[in-house]
């Protein structure tokens, strides 16, 4: 095999908490995360020599900067592989959006060269390489539905959440995840998330209640710095969404739904006001 190709799905957060601050400067975390179908494509091909990255969306570096390039050349070192490799990422999720683009990118990564040079990594194995290059590829190699805890990287399976989503980003708004966890803080959060109740929601496939239920601390950040957040939830919620919070570090907003007309009644609403709205499923894992 010389080429492979794979879907690469966006993540959205039915819950973030941030419980403290570590040592080592980074957050330790709480958060029920939920993979989407708005999917990234990466396509990864056997060359000479080099890794070269090429992009459809002009936003996203093609150098040593571009996290499939550090995922690329931490493999090539790790495993001793010869040969070079060029990848080409057909961008569909919006960057800087708080939905793990670049994240998910470099986990297709992972499970390419796994795939392409017959490494036989196992999950596990995968998600420890990807904790390496980003707190957020460890779920995002594992997808579907699951708790993520300390700075992403234990993840545990969850049931799955069946709902449609409507996702909003602003497109004049980005922002820096490590600029709004700098801004964070924690007591300046009124409410927080109830994990272990959403996880009954879950279980119960209560998502009337699971959706009222989502709550993300960040918000305390980035809604305050861009009150537009602000409007498009209130849109969310007056065109029927059960529940809407922003996702990760934002700025997008999503709403979840349990019938896909309602859905599609709010998606429109969005798409008059947003260029980047997206009508999306839940996606299921396989595993």
């Amino acid at each position: 095999m010389d080429v492979i190709s794979l879907e690469c799905p966006a993540k959205i957060n039915l819950s973030l908490d941030v419980i403290g601050k570590r040592e080592d400067g980074y957050h330790d975390l709480k958060m029920i995360m939920q993979s989407v179908c708005l999917f990234d494509k990466v396509t990864l091909k056997k060359s000479l020599s080099g890794i070269n990255i090429s992009c459809n969306n002009q936003k996203v570096p093609v150098d040593q900067e571009n996290i499939c390039y550090k995922t690329a050349q931490l493999m090539f070192e790790r495993f001793e592989l010869k040969s070079g490799l060029d990848i080409i990422i057909d961008k569909r999720i919006p960057i800087a959006a708080g939905l793990a683009g670049g994240s998910t990118d470099a986990a297709g990564v992972i499970e390419g060269i796994n795939l392409l040079y017959e490494l036989r990594l196992d999950l596990k194995e995968m998600m420890e390489i990807g904790l390496k290059v980003g707190a957020d590829v460890p779920f995002c190699l594992h997808k579907g539905t699951a708790l993520a805890e300390g700075v992403g990287e234990r993840i545990t399976k969850l049931d799955p959440v069946k709902a449609w989503c409507v996702l909003a980003k602003p497109s004049d708004i980005s922002v820096s995840t490590k600029d709004v966890f700098g801004a964070f803080r924690n007591d300046e959060v009124q409410k927080r998330p109830n994990t272990e109740m959403m996880i009954e929601y879950i279980k119960n496939e209560d998502l009337e209640n699971l959706s009222e239920s989502m709550v993300n601390v960040l918000e305390t950040v980035t809604i305050r710095e861009y009150p537009k957040l602000l409007n498009i939830k209130n849109i969310m919620i007056e065109f029927k969404a059960l529940g809407c919070i922003m996702s990760g570090s934002g700025p997008t907003v999503f709403g979840l739904f349990r019938n896909k007309e309602k859905a599609e009644v709010c998606y429109h609403r969005l798409k008059d006001y947003l260029e980047e709205a997206y009508l999306v499923e839940t996606f299921i894992s396989e595993e």
